[in-house]
C-alpha cells in the first residue's frame, strides 16, 4: 500500500508539472501573436502614409507642367497611386502577402516618378519658380526613399515571423505552354494547354487537412480565363473569378502541386499572370510571356 501511495504522489507531481509547462507555453504563444498583430498594423499604417504622401507629390509636380500630354500622364499615375491606396486601406493588416505586393507596387511607381521628374527638368521653358518646386519634390522623394529603407531594415524580423504564420505559401511557380504533341509550345497559336506547377512550402504551424487552392490565369488585358462565370471564390470582401480549383490534403510538409488548363479560347501574344489563393489569401504569383 505504501508503494502504491508513493507511486500516486509521483504521478500527481508529474501531471501538475506538465500542466504548468503547457500553461506557460500557451501564455507565451498568445503574447507572441499579439505582438505580431501589432507589428502588422504598424507596417500597414506606415505604407498608407507613404502612399498618401506620394499622391500629394503628384499635385505639386503637376503645377510645374505646361505640356498637356505630360499633364495627362501625371494625372493617370496619380489616379493609379490613389487606387492602390484604396486597395491598401481595404487589405487586412495580417495579409502579409498583399501588403508586400503593394509595397512593391509603390517601388515601381517611384521609378516612374523619377522618369517624369527627369523629363520635366529637361524642359528649357521652366521658370525659376518651377525649378524650385522640382527640387522640393525631388527632396521629398529622396526623404521618402530613406524612410522606406529604414522601414525595410526595421521590418526584417517581422518578415521572419510572417514565415511562421499559419497561412500557406506557394513557391517555385512554373508555367509551361504545351502544344498538341505535348511539347513546349514556341508560339501562342500552338498552345493547347497550360501545365502549372508549384510547391506548397513546409509550415508546421499551418492547419492540416483538406485545403482548397484557387488558380487565376489572367490575360494581358486582365481578363480571367474561366470555364464558367459562376466559378468564383471570396477574397477581401469581394468575389473573384478563378480558372482552376484544386483540392489538396496538407500535412504541414512541403508538397508539390500540378494543375492543367485546357485552352479553348483565343490567346494572343503578351504577358500573362498566374495567381494562387488559399484560405482567402494570395499565396503566390508568377508572370509569363507568350510570343
Amino acid at each position: 500500500m505504501a508503494n502504491n501511495k508513493r507511486l500516486l504522489i509521483i504521478v500527481g507531481i508529474i501531471l501538475v508539472s506538465a500542466l504548468v509547462v503547457v500553461t506557460v507555453l500557451l501564455l507565451s504563444e498568445k503574447q507572441t501573436n499579439k505582438e505580431l498583430v501589432q507589428e502588422f498594423q504598424l507596417e500597414k499604417e506606415d505604407l498608407e502614409n507613404e502612399y498618401t504622401r506620394f499622391a500629394q507629390q503628384y499635385d505639386e509636380l503637376k503645377l510645374t507642367v505646361s505640356n498637356d500630354s505630360l499633364s495627362v500622364l501625371l494625372e493617370q499615375e496619380q489616379l493609379k497611386t490613389q487606387r492602390l491606396l484604396e486597395e491598401l486601406r481595404t487589405v487586412k493588416s495580417t495579409n502579409a502577402a498583399e501588403i508586400r505586393r503593394l509595397k512593391n507596387e509603390l517601388a515601381s511607381l517611384r521609378k516612374v516618378m523619377i522618369g517624369y521628374i527627369n523629363q520635366i527638368d529637361s524642359l528649357n521653358r521652366l521658370t525659376e519658380q518651377q525649378k524650385v518646386v522640382i527640387a522640393q519634390v525631388t527632396q521629398k522623394y529622396n526623404d521618402a526613399s530613406r524612410q522606406i529603407s529604414d522601414l525595410s531594415e526595421e521590418k526584417k524580423n517581422l518578415d521572419k515571423k510572417v514565415t511562421l504564420a499559419a497561412q500557406l505559401d506557394a513557391t517555385n511557380i512554373s508555367i509551361l505552354p504545351v502544344n498538341k504533341r505535348d511539347k513546349k509550345a514556341r508560339k501562342v497559336k500552338d498552345v493547347v494547354k497550360f501545365k502549372i506547377g508549384f510547391t506548397i512550402v513546409k509550415n508546421i504551424t499551418a492547419e492540416t487537412g483538406e485545403r482548397t487552392l484557387y488558380v487565376r490565369i489572367t490575360k494581358p488585358d486582365n481578363d480571367v480565363l474561366t470555364k464558367n462565370s459562376a466559378n468564383t471564390f471570396p477574397y477581401e470582401n469581394r468575389e473573384l473569378g478563378y480558372s482552376i480549383k484544386k483540392y489538396i490534403e496538407y500535412n504541414g510538409e512541403e508538397q508539390n502541386v500540378t494543375v492543367y488548363w485546357d485552352v479553348e479560347e483565343f490567346l494572343y501574344a503578351g504577358t500573362y499572370r498566374v495567381d494562387i489563393f488559399a484560405d482567402g489569401t494570395l499565396i503566390g504569383s508568377q508572370a509569363f510571356t507568350l510570343e
